[in-house]
């Protein structure tokens, strides 16, 4: 079992006022060992606990503390789920992880698979790696939601997909947790020719019956990468089969509101897109149930930018983005937007630029147009990124590396400031997926980068904070 040693205690927290320092070691509460992170937050809800703390020197301390229902004590572990993360036990013919090339950070090759990162995080997990006892201790701890990687109800298709004997015999631990009224949200990695069309149209209907505890199931496509080289032979979605997936969510989702006032199924950003569709309107996501999965990003994005430029234009959000480029029109344009860019004479104009990936750009490209609008003497230049490391099939922002970013900006009028989103970058830090920095952009490219927030308000301040009126 993994030690529980304390990292930090909490200024003016409880702990240390207890006399609990970094470095100690905590062993028991109530009496009770504990496994991991839910045993502790459990075990120290109630208004008394005693804690058994073990000091460096090897002195244990026993600490009664009175306080209030659910006060936090303050104590912050090395390990934080107080255990070993559990990594994936499948070899799914997707895995994104096992079309990655070598020699990157040892952290992007971890396959996790663990419900209560689920719980912490919002992870996906399969169940596949999970005992009775796991799920009753989700039971009674009463963690939820959990998110499911589902990608199909077929039991014997699901053994193929995961490569797991096991995999099918998992689903049936959904039942108990549908039983015991905890919130889940599911989704599902779709694959051509392998769990689209009719499975697609049956995994529904199964999974439709999990509601309302099952409150939203996302479909995401596959991601492929360029380095598959002896793994399942994956073929990518073509434009028109995304249109005909569309059609058929569609389909289900009218049907599931008129039934239980909830759409309960949602595609991905990534197919509107690939489909040259315009997104859907709020009011079909739900509230958006799924949007850290890329499920109604670009929509809420959207609405968020010209619900603000709104304010500041004095027109209506609809009139505002009704007025602008059909999604088809937009697309279109990229390469041709590319080329202009750098004959257009611009030198009457404040020149801001921005970088992003292949999915993002038409959505920017609209507000910048409707900012542009608004203020003439603004020149926003929209540069769509080629991700030539994984391949052109990954159009998200998140995977472009700071060398493809480089390497296509280097010879780009820039402006006097390059704004990026902040999901490019390694969650907390400045630094890209290779390991190139905010910094290292700067020097390279001589360039001042700004890192700009996904909400669509804070985007848009962004670009006007950059300027100047």
């Amino acid at each position: 079992m993994v030690e529980h040693i304390i990292k930090n205690v909490i200024e003016d927290s409880i702990g240390e006022e207890m006399g609990i320092e970094p470095g100690d070691i905590l062993l028991e509460v109530n009496g009770h060992k504990i496994e991991d992170v839910f045993d502790y937050q459990y075990l120290t809800y109630d208004e008394n606990v005693i804690l058994l703390v073990k000091k460096p020197s090897g002195e244990e301390w026993e600490l009664e503390i009175d306080k209030d229902e659910n006060e936090d004590i303050g104590l912050e572990f090395t390990e934080g789920l107080m255990d070993d993360y559990r990594s994936c036990t499948n070899n799914c013919i997707f895995c994104f992880i096992d079309q990655m090339p070598k020699g990157m950070r040892d952290t992007l090759y971890f396959k996790d698979d663990d419900s209560r990162l689920s719980f912490l995080s919002g992870n996906y997990i399969t169940l596949t790696n999970m005992k009775d006892k796991d799920i009753d201790r989700i039971i009674k701890f009463h963690m939820e939601p959990i998110n499911i990687s589902f990608h199909t109800t077929n039991p014997e298709l699901r053994n193929q997909m995961l490569h797991n004997r096991f995999a099918g015999e998992a689903l049936k631990k959904v039942d108990k947790l549908y039983d015991a009224g905890i919130t889940m949200n599911g989704q599902i990695v779709l694959v051509k020719g392998v769990n689209d069309g009719e499975e697609l149209e049956r995994s529904i209907n199964d999974l439709g019956r999990y509601f309302p505890y099952l409150q939203s199931v996302s479909i995401v496509p596959v991601g492929i990468t360029k380095f598959r080289e002896g793994l399942y032979p994956i073929n990518p979605f073509t434009k028109e089969d995304a249109i005909k997936i569309i059609e058929t969510v569609t389909k289900f989702q009218d049907e599931f509101h008129e039934k239980n006032g909830s759409h309960f199924v949602f595609l991905g950003d990534e197919w509107y897109s690939l489909a040259s569709m315009d997104l859907p309107r709020e009011d079909r996501y739900d509230g958006y149930l799924q949007i850290e999965n890329g499920v109604g990003m670009m929509r809420s994005f959207l609405d968020e930018a010209f619900s603000y430029i709104s304010k500041l234009d004095g027109k209506e959000e609809d009139e505002i983005e009704s007025n602008l480029l059909k999604q088809e029109e937009v697309i279109d344009k990229i390469e041709k937007d590319n080329d202009s860019l750098n004959t257009l004479n611009l030198k009457e104009k404040k020149i801001i630029s921005l970088g992003t990936g292949y999915l993002a750009y038409p959505y920017i490209k609209k507000v910048t147009d409707a900012i542009e609008e608004l203020y003439p003497h603004l020149q926003i230049k929209v540069y769509p990124i080629k991700n030539e490391f994984f391949g052109e099939t990954i159009t998200v922002s998140g995977l472009i590396t700071g060398k493809d970013l480089i390497t296509q900006l280097k010879d780009k009028d820039l402006g006097e400031r390059l704004l990026l989103p902040i999901n490019m970058f390694r969650f907390g830090e400045e630094v890209l997926l290779d390991d190139i920095s905010k910094d290292d952009i700067i020097k390279t490219l001589n360039v001042d980068v700004k890192i700009v927030e996904a909400n669509g308000e804070l985007f848009v301040r962004s670009i006007l904070d950059s300027s100047t009126f």
